[in-house]
């Protein structure tokens, strides 16, 4: 019987399967997006390599983090406009597992670097007098050249079981890109080993830099709220609320994608949810830093 099998290498993608009017407003509206996405983090990268207000640690990470917004965006709306206007796109099998590496490769990044970002905070508003001692500019580099190689050399352990699956039945890829569990929903081989992987990379990609994260704002929340003065301890929020938000929404995307049961979530759901971590947090993370900081504002004036 194993010998009868068709094998699939291709698969079609489906994407929104809405109206075409709908699907024509999708495409605007995303286009738009990725087009503002793209000038936003850019704008970003600029002002932090050419201004000397903005050669601090913070907003070093801060451009890096714009370069893995801009390499998540366009790894999927590019394909994702494709699917709304062809309603669908076939892709083979390779290619989409090169998109899932890449997309994987960048959120892992963005998690590191938002974790590093929450110590660089950290060692700012708790130890500030030894802050550009620790915080020197060859340590930064490190610890950027660390979240970076960290993330790929994840990615490459993520792909390699789904490499070898097996697929003979359905190749409908119900969601917007080619991410893992859409894959492991239509392949016809065991995906134990797969599962097994994939919550095992979770725990240093995703659960151990959320726990830093809390364990860093845990040790800044404490010497805050021992400022006397109300103005002092409001500049010390307001040095890491940007940070805060970012954080939040996305971890928040995050976790609800790939952490929280999905079991009676509709398709729908999923795809909104996968939408908002890949188009939605790249775009609103430079607005995000540019709104609610003064020197990048200053800058851009």
């Amino acid at each position: 019987m194993e010998n009868n099998l068709t094998v699939v290498t291709e698969f079609f993608l489906l994407g929104f399967q809405v109206s075409p009017g709908l699907s024509y407003v999708l495409f605007c509206s995303l286009l738009i997006v990725f087009g503002v996405t793209i000038c936003g983090n850019l704008l970003i990268i600029t002002l932090v390599s050419s201004s000397k207000i903005l050669h601090t640690p913070m907003y070093f990470f801060i451009s890096q983090l714009s370069i893995s917004d801009i390499l998540v965006t366009t790894d999927i709306v590019p394909n994702l406009l494709h699917i709304l206007l062809n309603n669908g796109t076939t892709v083979t099998f390779v290619s989409c597992l090169t998109q899932y590496y890449f997309c994987s490769a960048a959120e892992a990044t963005e998690c590191f670097l938002l974790t590093v970002m929450s110590y660089d905070r950290y060692v700012a508003i708790c130890n500030p007098l030894r802050y550009t001692l620790i915080m020197n500019k060859v340590y930064c580099v490190k610890l950027a050249a660390t979240c970076w190689s960290l993330s790929y050399f994840a990615a490459i352990i993520s792909i390699y079981n789904p490499s070898m699956l097996k697929f003979c039945g359905p190749n409908i890829i119900d969601h917007i890109f080619c991410d893992l569990m859409p894959l492991l929903d239509i392949a016809c081989s065991d995906i134990f080993i797969v599962q097994l992987q994939n919550y095992l990379l979770s725990i240093p990609v995703l659960i151990t830099p959320t726990i830093i994260i809390l364990v860093c704002y845990g040790n800044i929340i404490v010497p805050i709220l021992k400022i006397p003065s109300n103005m002092s301890r409001q500049k010390a929020f307001s040095t890491c609320s940007s940070h805060l938000i970012v954080v939040s929404i996305f971890y928040g995307t995050m976790f609800s994608v790939y952490v929280v049961p999905s079991k009676g979530q509709s398709s729908t759901i999923t795809k909104i949810l996968s939408l908002l971590y890949t188009v939605f947090n790249p775009l609103v993370n430079p607005i995000i830093y540019s709104l609610r900081n003064k020197d990048i504002s200053k800058t851009v004036k």
